[in-house]
């Protein structure tokens, strides 16, 4: 039988003639290398730090990092080391004006919309809100939705000291000028009553033409919708007065009559979007899961416990139940932001 072959055995090194290196020299080779690495690529420690989560991992990082990005720095042999290696690794050609320094700061810069805090609502980020001032005005306005919805807010705000202005205009829309113009009119009305909060609810009777550069625009396609959004967008501007005033503004509910669907879907969605940029006082109370929890258009909804007739005839307006149910969700915003 062979003698059995045992690779484990260390003297196997000896009959080879092969040299062994003792424990010292293989200590001493690994701290050669790594002094060597850090000579050469001392700035890896610190970043590597910097992706690594608050914790223990991450604070002996940035410890050994610190002193070693330093010693790094201070010495030519990062950039030479970056300079030989390169090669294996080479960087896209990069457009410098492409930089976040540079988009990114300069408002509007490469065609890129500038963000703003007012983006941003304070609670949604975990951040303490401002103090709740005491409610003392509030408009309520916008064609026949806002009808009696007007009503309901009074009913149960005026007691507490609120004064609910009322201001409908009934039959008009953003999207038809022949009655009045909502631009100015909330402009108009901003200096009139000079109000804290603004509820705003409109758009049973959109979809008219807009114009656009080359003609009219039929409803309902992105032109359009772009250019409904943009006249909310300044209702909107208007209404909030530089974020002095904030605004509720309601979405349509879903109406019974599916080509008016389709209107009301496009105009929620350019609603949503005009609101984009004020996300701070703009606040969009949507209606649709209130009143079609289930997707699906009904005239009634259970309240209370019981089945309870909400909207009007025509399968679009909220009669004085439905109201007052959107009232209540209108309520519970509201005394979110202000005390009464």
């Amino acid at each position: 039988m062979p003698d059995r072959i045992d690779d484990s055995e260390m003297s196997r090194f000896d009959r080879e003639g092969v040299r062994r290196f003792s424990a010292r020299q293989a200590i001493l080779s690994v701290a050669i290398v790594s002094f060597l690495l850090l000579l050469f690529s001392g700035g890896s420690v610190l970043k590597a730090a910097d992706e690594e989560e608050p914790g223990t991992t991450h604070d002996v990082l940035a410890a050994v990092g610190k002193p070693t990005n330093w010693l790094a720095a201070s010495l030519p042999l990062q950039k030479t080391g970056n300079k030989l290696t390169a090669s294996l690794s080479p960087d896209e050609e990069l457009d410098p004006d492409a930089s976040f320094d540079v988009v990114g700061t300069a408002a509007g810069g490469g065609g890129v919309p500038i963000v703003t805090p007012d983006y941003f609502d304070a609670a949604e980020l975990g951040e303490r809100p401002p103090p709740k001032q005491p409610l003392e005005r509030l408009l309520v306005t916008g064609d026949s939705l806002s009808q009696p919805l007007d009503i309901e807010l009074a009913r149960s705000l005026t007691p507490d000291g609120v004064d609910v202005v009322r201001d409908a205009h009934v039959g008009t829309g953003i999207s038809n000028e022949v009655l009045v113009d909502w631009g100015q009119l909330s402009e108009s009305q901003t200096s009139k009553y000079d109000p804290q909060a603004v509820v705003v609810f409109i758009g049973a009777n959109e979809g008219y033409p807009l114009p656009g550069p080359n003609g009219d625009i039929a409803c309902c396609s992105a032109d359009w919708a772009t250019i409904l959004a943009n006249r909310a967008r300044q209702m909107m501007a208007n209404y909030r007065q530089n974020g002095k005033a904030l605004v509720y503004w309601l979405t349509v509910p879903t109406p019974r009559d599916p080509a008016r669907q389709r209107i009301q879907k496009v105009v929620n969605q350019a609603i949503e979007v005009a609101a984009q940029p004020w996300r701070s006082d703009v606040r969009i109370i949507d209606t649709v899961p209130v009143f079609t929890p289930d997707g699906k258009y009904s005239d009634s909804l259970e309240i209370d416990g019981r089945d309870q007739i909400v909207r009007e005839s025509d399968g679009i307006h909220l009669n004085e139940v439905g109201s007052a149910k959107a009232a209540d969700v209108l309520i519970d915003r509201l005394d979110q932001d202000f005390t009464r």
